[in-house]
């Protein structure tokens, strides 16, 4: 049999006009809150419940849903208020914390220490690696990570995780029971049980505009500190970055190429105040979580995040490899720094791409390969 109280929480989740200091106060007069949703409007007047909010409470609106009935029955399904002691500390201080959350998956994960890793839903190759790696090394010291199960730099940041078998939290900007995109479904399976999904909207909420910022808040808040990954000057990933900033917490960035918009929004971080990070130890030393890790470890050397060899490699095909660098570049491009025949520097750049040193980039161009992983797996 459901609890009550859980049922009346989803129910009181979607009241207009009330937060948790108003349900506070009635629960102390009425005491529980079934008690308040089967109270009259005399018994209501008589908190400081506004009159929206009692009269929603007496409406036929103000009753649990079939689908909240449903929802809740599933053994991994939790709805987490504010009263509750596992509810996180840090959302507690926020100007408007979420009166609940709708937890699927490991409640408990909620207590681990985590960091916050975003960017771009449009990420670089490179950029999706490099959240992957971070992720993969900073979840397998101990160190949860929290993204918004979005495309692009959240899904590799919790694959990154659950590849290190760690724990990671998806805040959603919709509801819990829906999955957004569609195409992150089996992702979604996988957080769940390797941490969990949280949202604060009601069930059936769908993905609106304004919903996103507001989700960002609470993935700043209940995290140590926010690495951004790759981002442009708008993205939403700043929203996240200067939300963390403002209540106190730290801030990361990964430089890129100069020349990519998707650097510009980490650049600007770094110039306002962002610690700039070259190696998830740069993050694990800022956040004094030694315990967990060693101090020479750098990304570059983890287990899960290797720099291809280029020892023993033909003298050209070195020549042809320094050449381009780290930043995206076009055959012609190559063809003048190198001096080399364009069908000479078409054939290398094949030979270069299958040997794993080298990733086809969008317009035609190539990009060197920053990690590779053990094993020659990409």
């Amino acid at each position: 049999m459901l609890d009550g109280d859980s049922l009346a929480w989803t129910v009181l989740a979607r009241a207009p006009g009330l937060d948790p200091g108003a349900v506070c106060a009635a629960l102390q007069v009425l005491g529980t809150p079934a008690a308040l949703l089967s109270a009259s409007q005399t018994d209501l007047a008589q908190t400081v419940l506004s009159p929206i909010t009692r009269a929603f409470l007496c409406s036929s609106a103000g009753r649990a849903r079939p689908a909240e009935h449903h929802w809740l029955d599933a053994a991994t399904h939790h709805i987490l208020p504010c009263i509750d002691p596992r509810y996180p500390k840090f959302l507690r201080s926020l100007e408007r914390p979420p009166l609940a959350l709708y937890v699927s998956g490991n409640v408990d994960a909620l207590a681990d220490p985590q960091l916050a890793m975003v960017g771009s839903r449009n990420p670089t190759p490179q950029g999706r690696e490099t959240a992957f790696a971070f992720a993969e090394h900073l979840a397998g010291r101990g160190l949860g990570i929290t993204s918004g199960a979005a495309e692009g730099i959240d899904a590799d940041t919790h694959r990154g995780a659950l590849q290190a078998q760690g724990i990671t939290l998806g805040i959603l900007g919709t509801g819990i029971d829906l999955v957004y995109p569609r195409s992150n479904a089996p992702l979604y399976r996988q957080i769940e049980l390797g941490g969990a999904l949280i949202s604060e909207f009601p069930l059936g909420t769908p993905p609106r505009r304004g919903n996103f910022p507001q989700r960002n808040r609470i993935i700043a808040a209940v995290s140590l500190g926010t690495l951004v990954v790759e981002a442009t000057r708008r993205s939403g990933s700043l929203i996240t970055a200067r939300l963390a900033r403002s209540y106190g917490r730290e801030v990361f960035a990964i430089p890129g190429s100069i020349h990519s918009p998707l650097s510009r929004g980490c650049h600007e971080l770094i110039k306002t105040g962002a610690k700039l990070v070259e190696s998830a130890d740069d993050i694990l030393r800022e956040l004094n979580f030694s315990s967990f890790f060693s101090n020479d470890f750098r990304v570059s050397e983890d287990r899960g995040a290797q720099l291809p060899h280029a020892s023993g490699m033909d003298k050209d095909h070195k020549i042809l490899l320094d050449a381009l660098g780290f930043d995206p570049v076009d055959l012609d491009s190559l063809v003048v720094r190198t001096g080399f025949k364009p069908e000479a520097v078409s054939s290398m750049m094949l030979i270069l791409e299958l040997e794993g040193h080298v990733q086809a980039a969008p317009g035609g161009r190539y990009s060197r390969v920053a990690y590779r992983r053990a094993g020659g797996e990409r």
